[in-house]
């Protein structure tokens, strides 16, 4: 009986074989995953290549397999493949409207400690069949595990996104000056004028795109920053600042306004002209196929 055009030449289980080798890294990995033999586990790869008349990895002795150009391009369309299977089978058993299964969340790192805590308390319990995989990583890093597809979203500031990310707004945050208890410009009433600060030392959370961001917030107001020290991590910065060793630019404030060292710190809005705010938003690649719980998380996040 001839084939017809639309089905394809490979079988699920082939695709879950080549996944499970892609993110074990070996063979051996794979099939205890499958629970398969080796030999069986490395003969559904062969025919899966065989079908797709493709070389998707490379197996090397003693050092594991290695996905081609082309295998990195097939595992992110696998991967949704067996995706929207999981799904299909999940409808068919009566089970379409539940909320079930993994959903791996990307988030920049100023954003983990203040609001998501909240945000996958509320989502898991609401929606308790749910099991969240929590990445913290620079923006760069999240762009590429969004593509290769080992992320479904990510928690990002609107700030030097990509052309092809679709995103929704969750809320806007203002640029704030923190500045140490001590400082000159700590006591005064009302907003900070940045220009004030530019003989002062700053310390820049150096962590793309919040570099970016507060030197062009900077660059606006008049002047270049006196950058004394330089972090990637925001709660560093308002450590530095509670010890007097520089002021800082942040969209981020804890509730409580207090290093980890007990030392207070001031927050001062920016006077006129005030910087633009900042969106923040929950982003995934445009051309992704969003399981079922990538999408419930979506709707409640935004809702």
């Amino acid at each position: 009986m001839p084939r017809s055009e639309n089905v394809p030449a490979y079988t699920m289980r082939q695709l879950a074989a080549f996944v499970a080798v892609a993110e074990t890294g070996t063979i051996s990995g794979a099939a205890e995953r499958m629970h398969l033999s080796q030999s069986a586990l490395s003969a559904a790869v062969t025919d899966l290549e065989k079908a797709l008349k493709a070389q998707l990895c490379v197996r090397r002795r003693a050092r594991g397999v290695q996905l081609t150009p082309t295998g990195e391009a097939v595992l992110t369309r696998a991967r949704a493949l067996l995706q929207q299977a999981g799904e299909l089978q999940a409808d068919a058993c009566g089970e379409g409207g539940a909320v079930t299964g993994p959903i791996a969340v990307g988030c920049y790192p100023a954003l983990g400690p203040t609001i998501l805590p909240s945000m996958l308390y509320a989502f898991t319990t609401e929606y308790p069949r749910a099991s969240v995989e929590f990445r913290e990583d620079t923006q760069n890093r999240l762009r590429t595990q969004l593509e290769g597809g080992e992320l479904d979203v990510a928690i990002v500031y609107d700030l030097d996104l990509p052309a092809d990310w679709q995103t929704v707004p969750l809320m806007t945050r203002e640029p704030m000056v923190v500045l140490g208890a001590e400082h000159p410009l700590a006591g005064i009433d009302g907003p900070v004028r940045l220009a004030d600060l530019a003989e002062h030392p700053m310390v820049l959370l150096d962590a793309p795109p919040s570099t970016n961001h507060a030197m062009d917030v900077c660059r606006e107001a008049g002047f270049a920053p006196r950058v004394a020290y330089r972090t990637a991590n925001f709660e560093t910065a308002r450590a530095f600042v509670g010890r007097g060793l520089g002021w800082t630019l942040l969209l981020q404030r804890p509730r409580v306004d207090v290093t980890y060292e007990g030392l207070p710190v001031v927050v001062k809005p920016i006077a006129e002209p005030k910087p633009a705010s900042v969106a923040v938003v929950v982003a995934w690649h445009r051309d992704a196929t969003l399981s079922r719980v990538a999408r419930a998380f979506i709707r409640f996040v935004t809702a």
